[in-house]
């Protein structure tokens, strides 16, 4: 990060000076700046609604010939801010969602369930620097045709594609990164459609009109940046001829070839990769932990309160924050059901560790992780985590695993690595023109790295995927 806050900070192409510090105070005089814009951002950018309306923008396309005379045909599509997931009818935005990827592709954390269960239980709050602001399209009728998930923010935490670097750079030059839009899945890095459309025959003329809009509405209110997180591959496409950078990044999947077992998916890996996945499965038998699948009604009230606090340990450990509430997980819970997966593990009767898992249309998404806290399981996090995941994936004939964000530790263990995707939307032209440079060395790197991962994967030869 340091290096790319250095090539930002200094490129020709911004027409600003940076701010300058003399003698030695200088290092503590940037940490203590620093530290301000990032640790207490609520106190230095105030969040307000947006509360505004867009358009009436009009249709220029024509029906579909096989589209009955007596169906009504809009002409104009008017587009509004919501301050809540809580004022779009769940029928509504679920519709939109489910038609954006298929049913078989359908991504839970997209459901009006999950967005409101965050926003309900005080996740996505003024207070935590998340302002829902989502954006609404609607035809003449009221029919609700498109959604986006908006959030306005006022930090760069809980997104999974790293910006520090940028807001430094920004503060350096004195000017103003926060608030930025964002528009994604909170705290959730997980590949899905940003841009939420009904499946009409002008979804396309939609499409264009919602990011104009959002466009518009980063300019109208002033905002420096807007950024989609981990869109689909042709949004992330669709976006680059609109004038958003396009940046991408690195996660770790498993993929199901039709295995009848866990130990038939054990036979495509290499000897000494088996063999090592095998031991540490025997740690968890030596260990007498009893490691149980959970869903729906099987998911009690004590497995929310045990699975908040290995998620409160996680996070102390790792120097986080812990944006996620007691109430969201047993919200959440009640409202997704079956959908939501929790892997156990006890010892003697007692919860020591959990991994949450939501179940997709054709995809199981590994989340959060954690036990109990002082304790050390040798191998347990790879058991409940990825082998338990791969098990149940087997189990319901899901075509793969999404293990989160991060982890080389992964590869060995059958995940391999594939490309993610996000677009950003620079107001300032200096800004853009440096930070699209630093993109672009940024994704030779990747693309690379991604070469040399694969050409020494866990799989024997011969197995392609």
């Amino acid at each position: 990060m340091a290096a790319s806050a250095m090539h930002i900070c200094f490129s020709p192409f911004l027409r600003k000076k940076p701010r300058h510090h003399d003698g030695k105070s200088s290092s503590r005089k940037i940490c203590q700046e620093t530290s301000a814009i990032f640790w207490k951002p609520n106190k230095s950018v105030v969040l307000h609604d947006a509360n505004v309306s867009l358009g009436p923008y009009s249709l220029a396309g024509s029906a579909l010939e096989d589209i009955s005379a007596r169906d009504l045909r809009p002409q104009k599509v008017t587009v509004s801010v919501v301050s809540s997931i809580l004022d779009v009818p769940p029928k509504d935005w679920d519709e939109c969602a489910v038609d954006a990827s298929g049913l078989q592709n359908f991504n839970p954390f997209l459901s009006h369930a999950f967005l409101s269960s965050l926003e309900e239980s005080g996740c996505l709050v003024k207070e935590t620097g998340w302002l829902p602001q989502h954006v609404i399209a609607q035809d003449e009728y009221k029919n609700i045709i498109g959604a986006v998930p908006l959030y306005l923010k006022s930090h760069s935490y809980g997104e999974f594609v790293f910006d520090h670097a940028w807001a430094d750079a920004y503060y350096r030059y004195g000017s103003r990164y926060y608030p930025k839009f964002q528009c994604c899945v909170p705290f959730t890095p997980v590949t899905g459609q940003r841009i939420l459309l009904r499946n009409t025959w002008f979804r396309d003329e939609v499409f264009d009109i919602l990011l104009s809009a959002l466009k518009d509405l980063t300019v109208k209110l002033q905002v420096s940046s807007l950024h989609v997180t981990f869109p689909s591959e042709t949004e992330w496409n669709k976006m680059k001829t609109c004038g958003f950078l396009q940046r991408i990044g690195m996660q770790y999947h498993w993929k199901n070839r039709k295995y009848k077992n866990f130990d038939e998916f054990l036979m495509d890996m290499k000897q000494n990769k088996r063999k090592c996945i095998r031991q540490e499965r025997k740690k968890i038998v030596s260990q007498n932990l009893k490691m149980k699948r959970l869903r729906g009604d099987e998911i009690k009230a004590k497995h929310w309160d045990s699975f908040y606090e290995f998620y409160q340990n996680t996070t102390d450990n790792k120097w986080g924050r812990a944006f996620l509430t007691r109430d969201f997980f047993h919200n959440m819970g009640s409202k997704m059901g079956d959908q939501v997966l929790l892997i156990v593990a006890e010892d003697d009767g007692e919860l020591v560790a959990g991994a949450l898992n939501l179940i997709g249309g054709s995809t199981l998404f590994g989340r959060l992780w954690g036990c109990i806290p002082g304790a050390y399981y040798p191998s347990l996090h790879f058991e409940a985590c990825y082998y338990q995941a791969i098990e149940a994936a087997i189990e319901m004939n899901l075509e793969k695993v999404e293990a989160g964000a991060q982890g080389e530790h992964k590869i060995q263990r059958g995940y391999l690595p594939v490309t993610t995707y996000s677009c950003h939307y620079i107001v300032d032209d200096g800004f853009r023109d440096a930070i699209g440079n630093f993109l672009s060395q940024e994704m030779n790197q990747i693309n690379l790295v991604m070469k040399m991962l694969h050409d020494s994967g866990p799989f024997r030869e011969g197995i392609e995927f």
